[in-house]
């Protein structure tokens, strides 16, 4: 519903309850809080350009990307700088990710990625994803939005 209305609300408008029926369905109430923020839409980097990422993470944060996430070496990366030799089709897009940095850990650029499954996975649910061939397609579809 907050993506239909196009707004988010103070956390402390929203219940955080424990439902005494976990495989019900629920109903979030977003019309009852006040907005906070209002996305007015989003900004697409342009494809495959490292420097464009690094430009519109500096200036406005966190950038989602898509990336191929479906090598086994991906599922099981815990630390260093993640390259996969076979991640290069990208046309094999499959997760969405957040990148919220960039930098060089022993001559290698890497972007600094935010996975979504769990601090379990990874480095504490972060993964150092090198930036070299645009491994993987981490620059190939990235967007962040812009509020109103």
């Amino acid at each position: 519903e907050w993506q239909q209305a196009g707004k988010l609300g103070e956390l402390r408008s929203i219940p955080w309850v424990s439902h005494p029926f976990p495989f019900q369905n629920g109903y979030c109430h977003s019309n009852q809080s006040e907005p906070v923020a209002k996305v007015a839409g989003y900004v697409s980097v342009a494809a495959g350009n490292a420097t464009a990422l690094k430009a519109a993470l500096y200036k406005h944060g966190p950038v989602a990307v898509n990336i191929d996430a479906s090598h086994k070496s991906f599922a099981f990366y815990s630390s260093g700088v993640y390259y996969e030799p076979a991640c290069d089709e990208l046309s094999e897009l499959d997760h969405a990710v957040l990148a919220v940095g960039y930098g060089v850990l022993q001559g290698e650029s890497y972007w600094l990625i935010k996975n979504s499954w769990s601090t379990y996975w990874g480095n504490d649910g972060y993964i150092l994803m090198a930036m070299r061939d645009n491994n993987c397609g981490v620059a190939t579809a990235a967007t962040y939005p812009f509020l109103a």
